[in-house]
């Protein structure tokens, strides 16, 4: 990818374009926490693209300041990517996530695994530690359809047309495409969230 020209303000630091570098999500979605400036991180486990913007992403957001709020959501159009996203909310649920979201991403890219059905997964989750019942019991719940269903609405709210994209404040859209390489999504992030910061003030 070609990495657009990036329009330097006065003071030196760098400016983004919406239109060029990002998009604006009309209408805009409500964040979950409206108190904190909200990062959304639109992810397929499939997806080599997202395995490989995946350690830039925890790298940064260690780094993130109290006031925004980073949320990842996987995204799906399919019935195997809401598979991925069931199994995404379980790991949260059965309080593995941490382990389980690497593991995930390394069986589908690395591995060549296709994770198509719920057998696949469970096996996944069993060869790391995880019992097969309490995995069945997580990835059924009520808890983990309804979060299932809310990712859904929030990737179709934010009209992402790939993985990985990314959506500021509810109201900003960021893809590779635009932002022209991974690097510099999450610089169009940053300049976005210090925007929004400067408009709450």
């Amino acid at each position: 990818l070609v990495a657009p020209l990036l329009a330097c303000a006065q003071d030196g630091t760098t400016s983004f374009v919406e239109g060029e570098h990002y998009d604006l999500v009309t209408p805009a979605q409500r964040p979950r926490d409206p108190d904190k400036i909200e990062v959304v991180e639109f992810f397929w486990y499939g997806c080599g693209h997202c395995y490989n913007f995946e350690p830039l992403v925890s790298q940064w957001k260690k780094g993130l300041p109290e006031d925004v709020d980073f949320l990842p959501s996987p995204a799906m159009w399919n019935p195997v990517m809401e598979l991925h996203a069931q199994a995404f909310y379980a790991a949260q649920a059965l309080g593995v996530l941490d382990t389980m979201h690497e593991v995930i991403f390394a069986a589908m890219n690395v591995d060549r695994k296709r994770l198509a059905n719920e057998q696949e997964i469970a096996a996944l989750f069993a060869a790391n530690g995880v019992a097969e019942a309490d995995f069945q019991k997580a990835f059924g719940s009520f808890g983990v359809t309804s979060q299932v269903r809310q990712a859904g609405a929030r990737a179709r709210g934010a009209r992402i047309t790939g993985t990985p994209e990314m959506m500021v404040a509810g109201k900003y859209r960021i893809s590779t495409r635009k932002a022209g390489s991974q690097a510099n999504m999450i610089k169009v992030a940053e300049f976005l969230i210090e925007k929004e910061r400067a408009a709450r003030q």
